[in-house]
């Protein structure tokens, strides 16, 4: 499969209607556009340029460094729009875009905010393709793990209502979890560490996330040596302590406001 490299508007963008009452994705797309950032796409016609090819790639060479978002074709859906900027985002902003914690709360932020486009879309446009996946693939997890349909039910009910604090409660909890399982030598504190977060508010939904791949990956790639990036854990602090942590991105990171320096961790 031969790859060449588009940028945005050289994109369909697919079920980008359903955003439109989403003021954050507007931003997050023209970061990509000012940017010029490139998507990785098959050269027309080839034939191996399937849905599971794509997503191995995009699993198994996933990098903090360097954008690898590879799509099937010439089209993007609007989520993955803000995905990918996201993760662009974090790479540009965080003190040491290298370190295992760099990696796992860029991707936590990334992930959350899915989360907070389901609440944003449940009450202005359940039809969207968007929720049409996510919803589904959530309850299973979610049934997997011994939630009620009822309690699904208000969990989305809750996502709704708030979904800023939606974003930063699972934001907190991927990061939490990937930072607690990079610590762990064995199987036994593995499970001790999953059990640890048993009492969070979506943590029915953690295995939703990849969190499997990006544990390896950081273990593979970064310069893990047990011991916390403080700069990371300062901008976590920062997110944990704001009053809305996805405004405090916004004006940081979108709006690239310069950040007080983080406070300490000791």
């Amino acid at each position: 499969m031969r790859l060449r490299n588009l940028t945005l508007d050289q994109l369909t963008i697919e079920d980008e209607r359903s955003f439109r009452h989403v003021a954050l994705y507007d931003a997050l797309k023209e970061v990509l556009r000012r940017d010029g950032f490139r998507f990785r796409v098959p050269e027309p016609g080839s034939r191996d340029a399937t849905w599971d090819r794509v997503l191995f790639l995009n699993l198994t060479f996933w990098s903090a460094q360097e954008p690898a978002d590879v799509l099937v074709d010439d089209h993007i859906a609007a989520d993955v729009v803000a995905h990918a900027a996201w993760h662009h985002l974090a790479r540009k902003s965080l003190p040491a875009a290298s370190s295992a914690d760099a990696l796992l709360l860029g991707e936590a932020i990334a992930s959350a905010f899915d989360l907070y486009l389901v609440g944003r879309l449940l009450g202005h446009a359940p039809d969207s393709d968007f929720l049409r996946t996510q919803v589904p693939a959530m309850a299973e997890v979610a049934q997997a793990a011994g939630m009620a349909e009822r309690d699904f039910e208000a969990l989305l009910e809750g996502v709704a209502e708030d979904p800023d604090r939606a974003f930063e409660d699972l934001r907190q909890l991927l990061f939490d979890a990937g930072t607690a399982l990079m610590g762990c030598a064995d199987v036994d504190a593995g499970a001790a560490a999953l059990e640890g977060l048993d009492a969070r508010r979506f943590a029915p939904l953690l295995h939703h996330y990849e969190l499997s791949n990006w544990v390896l990956y950081a273990r593979a790639y970064t310069k893990f040596r047990g011991d916390p990036d403080t700069s990371v854990r300062g901008v976590d602090a920062l997110l944990r302590s704001a009053p809305v942590a996805l405004d405090w991105l916004e004006t940081h990171w979108i709006g690239g406001t310069p950040v007080a320096k983080p406070p300490s961790l000791e």
